[in-house]
């Protein structure tokens, strides 16, 4: 057997290891980041929800005599940036997600204030269209916080994973970098009280 084969076969052999650890951690990486990408897609499409019913809640608020036109004129504003503000999955860093998280703040907030003034009314708030309004609301604020959470726990075993030794070591060649979770502003563990039975 000649000199040269031994080295040979063992340089093909480290190499053909090589290739199969990084491309696994590669391909697991890949596999975590695209979970997370799409659990980040669930809450656009649940905070789209909540925008999509707004405009029939604002329609349904607006034909109660004397509603505040003020209260209403915020929503619609608060509406209108929050659904401006998109963010690329591609690009979920810190300051991506707080302008969307500000911007949806700001829509929770003044549908807050609508739904208070709302309590004024109980001729409105007896109405079957109200009714069904406020129960697809309470249901989607409920959609929002679960698909947070899975959008959080997507990221945290992404950011785990290529934190974890020797992944670290590898996931940097391919560019991987940590993904942000979606932290709740101070005092918004709870969603929006919209419970208008009595």
């Amino acid at each position: 057997m000649k000199k040269w084969l031994i080295p040979l076969i063992i340089i093909v052999v480290l190499g053909f290891i090589a290739v199969s650890v990084f491309g696994g951690i590669n391909n697991t990486a890949v596999e975590h980041e695209e979970n997370a990408k799409t659990a980040w897609a669930n809450v656009e499409g649940a905070y789209q929800r909540r925008s999509d019913l707004i405009p029939n809640l604002v329609s349904t608020v607006k034909g109660a005599a004397d509603f505040e036109q003020e209260t209403l004129t915020a929503v619609i504003e608060a509406r209108a940036k929050a659904t401006s503000v998109n963010v690329n999955a591609d690009n979920l860093d810190a300051a991506s997600i707080e302008k969307f998280k500000e911007a949806q703040g700001g829509l929770s907030s003044a549908l807050s204030r609508l739904l208070v003034s709302v309590e004024r009314y109980p001729e409105l708030k007896a109405t079957e269209n109200f009714k069904q309004l406020q129960s697809q609301l309470e249901g989607t604020e409920n959609r929002i916080n679960v698909e947070r959470n899975r959008y959080n726990e997507a990221v945290r075993n992404y950011n785990t994973y290529i934190r974890k030794f020797p992944n670290n070591m590898v996931v940097g060649m391919f560019g991987f970098e940590r993904m942000t979770p979606f932290s709740a502003d101070e005092g918004s563990e709870k969603a929006p009280d919209v419970d208008f039975k009595n």
